[in-house]
């Protein structure tokens, strides 16, 4: 294999794209709110340090309300046991907001600040990027974790087909959507550390390689 020498202009000229390169990869990671981890098996939202299941109908099926906490309560995934349905009340901890453009709860929060749906609109319309973080992806009725407290027999839901929350019947069918609290493992984009390594190792090659041609 024949190595062309690199012209004494071009160290300076690769040395500029790396460090291009790598503000470009920083900056996206560092920017994310939406972070795939565990191979694509969840997904960490650093704005309200969430982890959500990739897989958003694991369930399989729509289930009464009831239903739906158990099951979020017993799943054991990712060597986690401690998922829970997603809460309808804001991140202060007032509300909950009904209707639309509700972006305070977990779900409207990913739905209209992460995903940037506008309201009206199906979940699935949304940010491209953002979406391929997560498969099979329900355009319909999700149940979150918070009842209605003048109600026993009603529960808040998210409707991922038009970003509205509400309230409804405990009985009526919702899928579920399990979360977690807190981060749960190595993200899968390249983290700052390993950024500095590839940008040090790229600027030692062209140091060597401008070397050589003096």
């Amino acid at each position: 294999m024949r190595i062309y020498p690199i012209h004494p202009s071009k160290p300076k000229r690769a040395l500029t794209a790396l460090l291009l390169m790598a503000g470009l990869i920083f900056a996206s990671t560092a920017s994310a709110g939406l972070i795939s981890k565990l191979n694509g098996l969840v997904v960490y939202d650093t704005d309200r340090n969430i982890t959500w299941l990739a897989d958003a109908n694991l369930s399989g099926t729509p289930m009464t309300w009831a239903t739906a906490k158990d099951w979020a309560a017993n799943l054991v995934y990712a060597g986690f046991d401690d998922w829970r349905l997603p809460t309808a009340l804001n991140a202060d901890g007032s509300g909950p907001c009904q209707g639309y453009n509700c972006a305070g709860s977990e779900l409207g929060h990913l739905f209209y600040n992460e995903i940037g749906v506008t309201s009206g609109n199906s979940i699935l319309t949304g940010n491209v990027v953002e979406l391929t973080k997560f498969n099979n992806i329900q355009s319909y009725v999700y149940w979150s974790a918070t009842g209605v407290a003048p109600s026993p027999n009603g529960a808040w839901d998210f409707d991922t087909a038009s970003g509205s929350q509400t309230y409804d019947s405990k009985d009526n069918g919702r899928y579920g959507w399990a979360v977690r609290d807190g981060d749960i493992g190595p993200s899968s984009v390249p983290e700052p550390g390993i950024i500095g390594l590839l940008l040090a190792g790229g600027i030692g090659w062209v140091g060597t390689k401008a070397r050589r041609r003096g």
